[in-house]
């Protein structure tokens, strides 16, 4: 599983969406694992989002199967993590006197985390 994020500071809400490619598995894997992400998205967006940030739910090999708790858990570090890198970047940015960051910032970086052994 990994979480990606864009800055949208024009709007207040947070944007979701979620994705699954055909490698991961056939079209019930991937609704599967999808539907696990969009479940623990509703659950953790809104303690650990950021407001005016899109965020993307790349599904991987593995999320459809994934422990729940162990899911649930990647999704929140991930989403902590997303959140300090943003604030670090946003301190820098202040501090420096800096430009705006280009159209994919740093905190849109990949944050995947380690896959179940099978």
């Amino acid at each position: 599983m990994a979480i990606q994020a864009l800055p949208q500071p024009e709007r207040p809400t947070i944007g979701v969406g979620f994705t699954a490619t055909k490698r991961i598995g056939g079209a019930v894997v991937r609704n599967r694992a999808k539907r696990r992400l969009r479940e623990a998205a509703r659950l953790l967006l809104p303690v650990h989002g950021k407001a005016g940030c899109d965020y993307v739910f790349i599904a991987r090999q593995g999320a459809a199967e994934r422990p729940w708790p162990r899911l649930l858990d990647d999704v929140k570090s991930a989403l902590i993590r997303l959140a300090a890198e943003d604030g670090a970047r946003t301190q820098g940015d202040k501090r420096a006197g800096s430009p705006k960051p280009p159209s994919l910032p740093a905190s849109a970086k990949d944050t995947t985390s380690t896959p179940d052994p099978a």
